[in-house]
């Protein structure tokens, strides 16, 4: 809160998910764990293909959390909230977990 208060510009409370990033050796093998990882929840996921033929699947949770917190050193939101936020982004990681 010390922080908050002498923050003079825009302030965001951000919490950013689980992330893997795996390469794969053909594009079928990304497409299976595509389909392993959408199955077990990773809705965010995906799969690119480098101009080289580099084949990567991103594993990818949609457990992330952006809040604005204060506008031109405005604080716009009470403390308690940002005591449940904290509360909600300790439960997103225990799920990243």
């Amino acid at each position: 809160m010390a922080a908050l208060e002498k923050a003079t510009g825009d302030v965001v409370f951000k919490f950013e998910p689980f992330v893997l990033h795996v390469l794969c050796q053909e594009l079928q093998d990304a497409q299976l764990l595509h389909s392993v990882a959408i199955d077990a929840g990773f809705r965010n996921s995906g799969i690119t293909v480098g101009r080289g033929g580099k084949v990567m699947m991103a594993v990818r949770s949609t457990h992330c959390l952006e809040v604005p917190l204060s506008h031109q050193g405005k604080l716009m939101v009470s403390e308690e909230y940002i005591e449940f936020l904290i509360h909600v982004a300790n439960g997103k990681m225990e799920e990243n977990a």
